[in-house]
């Protein structure tokens, strides 16, 4: 089964960046559209930005120009750069597919944990 391995997260203030990795095992990772959810505490998980497997992006409205997320198949890693990171970003972030498939419904892990705030 496939796993995924967020990292990356922290504490930074208002205006920080920060770069989240998510290392994937099994093939599976490099035909899917991968995605980078976020789950702030009472909310529904969020889908943030997601990247086809031939490396068109799209984003949600309140990250755009904000946010990039980019991958590396040979290392089965999708990455998701935050620039101007405001409090509203503070969230647990994932990755998964993008919708997420049925083979990856038992694969999220255990999230990064991103906080802003002065």
């Amino acid at each position: 089964q496939v796993q995924f391995v967020e990292s990356g997260g922290g504490l930074v203030q208002p205006g920080g960046s920060l770069r989240l990795s998510c290392a994937a095992s099994g093939s599976i990772f490099r035909a899917q559209t991968m995605g980078w959810y976020r789950q702030a505490p009472g909310k529904q998980r969020e889908l943030v930005a997601f990247i086809t497997n031939g490396g068109t992006t799209d984003y949600a409205d309140s990250v755009k120009g904000r946010f990039t997320i980019s991958r590396d198949n040979a290392k089965n890693t999708v990455y998701l750069q935050m620039n101007s990171l405001r409090p509203k970003d503070t969230a647990v972030y994932y990755c998964n597919s993008a919708p997420v498939i049925s083979a990856l419904r038992g694969s999220w892990g255990q999230g990064t944990q991103v906080t802003v705030s002065s």
